[in-house]
Formats: C-alpha cells, sequence, structure tokens
C-alpha cells in the first residue's frame, strides 16, 4: 500500500509522475489508436515589444484537439482576433486529422462567442463559481 502525501504546492516531478502513469495506462487501453499526441500554440505577439501578450494554447489526444486556454488583451477585443485563433487551432486539428474540437468556459467569459463558431453545449455545472456557470462546448470538424 502506498502513503497518501498531501503537497499544498504540487511538485512538478509529482505530477510528470501522475501524467506518465495515465499516460501509459490510456496507451494500454487503446492500442489501435495511432494518432498524434502534443501541445500546441497559437501565440499573440505584441508589434513593439516582441512579448506574448496573449494566445491560444491546446493539447491535442485520441484524435481530438481541447483548447486548454485562449485570452486575447483588451486592445485587440472586438477586432476578430479571437475568431482567427479558432479558426487557426481548427486547420491545425485538421492537419492533425482531428474529429473535433472541445473547451470549457465561463457564463462571464465567451460562451456566446463559442456558439457563434458552430460550437455546441454538452455539459453545464451550474453555480461555479458561485453566481456563474461553467460550460463545455465541443465541434465536430468535417
Amino acid at each position: 500500500m502506498s502513503e497518501i502525501v498531501y503537497e499544498a504546492e504540487l511538485r512538478p516531478e509529482s505530477r510528470q509522475a501522475v501524467v506518465d502513469g495515465l499516460v501509459a495506462f490510456n496507451r494500454s487501453q487503446t492500442p489501435d489508436f495511432t494518432g498524434q499526441f502534443g501541445t500546441i500554440g497559437l501565440m499573440l505577439r505584441h508589434p513593439e515589444t516582441g512579448a506574448t501578450d496573449g494566445g491560444l494554447t491546446a493539447r491535442i489526444g485520441f484524435g481530438w484537439m481541447f483548447v486548454e486556454l485562449l485570452f486575447v488583451p483588451e486592445r485587440l477585443r472586438g477586432q476578430g482576433v479571437g475568431r482567427q485563433l479558432m479558426e487557426q487551432a481548427e486547420v491545425v486539428a485538421r492537419q492533425h486529422d482531428c474529429t473535433g474540437i472541445w473547451l470549457d468556459t465561463f457564463s462571464f467569459q465567451a460562451p456566446g462567442f463559442y456558439a457563434k463558431l458552430g460550437y455546441a453545449v454538452f455539459g453545464e455545472i451550474a453555480n461555479y463559481p458561485p453566481g456563474h456557470s461553467r460550460y463545455f462546448l465541443h465541434k465536430h470538424l468535417s
């Protein structure tokens, strides 16, 4: 039996041990799956400083892309930058032979934005955070 040890600040090597074990198990259960796994980024660079000031990060696995993070700085909002990032993510997903894309967002963030792009809600956690909801959306790629 193993001992349960609380880490108030998760150590990188502890997280990696869990990831490695889970990935090995998942691959043992899906031996016929030969798709790609990995992470991608579509970064927004500030024109004057060259610093990354927004963008999109995603993970690819089991034939789907998961959009983990999407942030557009205030100065670029309302100009179609978020739409362009999501469209480019779809291009990358297709290049990796993904069946679709999924993501989550809070009610105070952008559920309407994703709906306009063809994403459908498949789950909701009400009152998370309190007074709001967390939505889970997906889109099948054709």
